[in-house]
């Protein structure tokens, strides 16, 4: 994942910071809880496409 473009990079919803979690090839957005996938070092920053992080998972 390029640096320059993790920087750029908002929630789509929020407009909030993500975080890099290069484990899971996610961007997480911690106040709307929602991890964005990135296939093929491309993020994929369509709601209907993230995953809904839930409650007992920390972020």
């Amino acid at each position: 994942m390029d640096i320059k473009l993790l920087e750029i990079l908002v929630c789509p919803l929020c407009k909030g910071p993500l975080v890099y979690h290069k484990e899971q090839q996610e961007l997480i957005c911690k106040p709307d809880r929602l991890a964005y996938p990135i296939r093929d070092d491309i993020p994929v920053m369509l709601e209907d496409e993230a995953r809904k992080l839930p409650a007992d998972e920390e972020v």
